[in-house]
């Protein structure tokens, strides 16, 4: 039976467990803000540069990352988009953010932000510790929180801090401490789920096509001009690998009438299932929580990421007048303004995928209010100015 060898505990003022892009923004924010931290992930740094995932950035989260890094590649390898289609009836209608909002979104995949945020913080020096497990959080009543973990040689760490951050996600080790339970929260799970390839072709359509048709949702996206990223609904216990590169393809097509998909070799393909969770508490003594530790979202509304980003923001503003200022206001205000944006941001997600999507009872009623409902977004100024802004992204407070 192996044993841990123990060593002394590492202190520090802010112990950030996740090295997501909630984690490495946070650790840039303390940073400068002249508060230290220590930030530790179970993955290896390749394994974090090499995951790939979805990234629409909302206009604040791109100023953002303009005000943390002004050379950063968004605006280089990201792609400007100033409007999405929403397709139904076999014709498309343009959101077009600019003019309705004077804001727009960048197609930026997150492991993109996770490479440039990487090097940032560790050509700056910071404490960021690869292939370390946190195993329990400890004394979150306390003013000092400890997290206890397991390095990759099997080694015990101990970080000793004075406030405890859990960016680790949906699985999150950090919740349970906050919460009681890592479960306790609001929860809703939807009865299908996205079919998703990437592949080897050029752009269908110059900005994303979201299609509502009688066969059910398709989403046209992409990664590069290179390679493309499209979903379809299907149901949640799908085979990702049941399907033949024909019967897919002709499924996509099913799915976008009046658009000519452009086909190539699919080298990736997987199941995505849909579902929302909000925790029942985000802040407890001296932890709270960011990020997908935090809250999930459909990925209709793409606010995954931003919603972390947006949690970051208010944090690090919290926590630099309580280190700064010895000042608890916003820290104890800190999940109750979070959670105004949180729960906007669950209902703009449920909005889109209730809109696009169809249900399993739906019946031709539902499918008729449906599109009346599409037609009451399109053929009004106000509906597709909502659209625009919660889809650009509320301003970050």
């Amino acid at each position: 039976m192996s044993t841990s060898i123990r060593t002394e505990p590492v202190r520090t003022q802010v112990a950030i467990v996740g090295a997501g892009p909630a984690g490495l923004i946070l650790s840039q924010l303390l940073a400068d803000a002249g508060i230290e931290s220590v930030v530790i992930d179970q993955r290896s740094r390749e394994e974090i540069e090499s995951t790939i995932r979805a990234g629409i950035l909302e206009q604040g989260t791109v100023d953002l990352l303009t005000a943390i890094d002004p050379n950063t590649r968004v605006h280089t390898v990201g792609d400007r988009h100033d409007g999405i289609e929403l397709r139904f009836q076999g014709a498309g209608h343009r959101i077009d953010f600019r003019d309705l909002v004077g804001r727009s979104v960048w197609l930026y995949p997150q492991h993109e932000v996770l490479k440039d945020m990487l090097a940032l913080r560790l050509g700056a020096g910071q404490d960021l510790r690869f292939g370390v497990t946190a195993s329990r959080v400890e004394g979150v009543d306390s003013e000092h929180p400890r997290v206890v973990a397991m390095t990759a040689d099997g080694e015990e760490l101990i970080i000793d801090a004075d406030f405890l951050v859990g960016a680790d996600g949906s699985r999150s080790v950090v919740r349970p401490a906050i919460t009681g339970d890592s479960r306790s929260g609001y929860f809703r799970e939807y009865p299908f789920a996205w079919f998703g390839i990437l592949c080897e072709a050029p752009a269908s359509a110059e900005e994303l096509i979201y299609s509502n048709s009688e066969n059910g949702f398709a989403l046209i996206s992409q990664r590069s001009p290179e390679v493309q990223r499209m979903y379809f609904q299907c149901d949640p216990d799908a085979d990702p690998n049941a399907m033949s590169e024909a019967e897919i393809w002709e499924t996509l097509q099913s799915r976008v009438p009046g658009t000519t998909l452009q086909e190539g070799r699919i080298f990736q393909r997987d199941v995505l299932r849909f579902r929302s969770f909000v925790a029942s508490e985000l802040r407890h003594g001296r932890a709270a929580l960011v990020g997908d530790a935090a809250h999930t979202v459909p990925p209709t509304g793409a606010k995954g990421m931003n919603l972390a980003v947006a949690d970051v923001v208010l944090l690090a503003r919290a926590l630099s007048a309580l280190f700064n200022e010895r000042d608890e206001r916003l820290i104890e205000s800190y999940a109750e303004q979070a959670l105004k944006r949180i729960w906007k941001a669950q209902h703009f997600s449920w909005w889109m995928t209730s809109m696009l999507h169809l249900l399993p009872e739906h019946n031709e009623f539902d499918r008729q209010r449906q599109l009346g409902e599409l037609r009451s977004v399109t053929d009004s100024e106000a509906g597709r100015t909502y659209l625009a802004e919660a889809y650009t992204g509320w301003p970050l407070d």
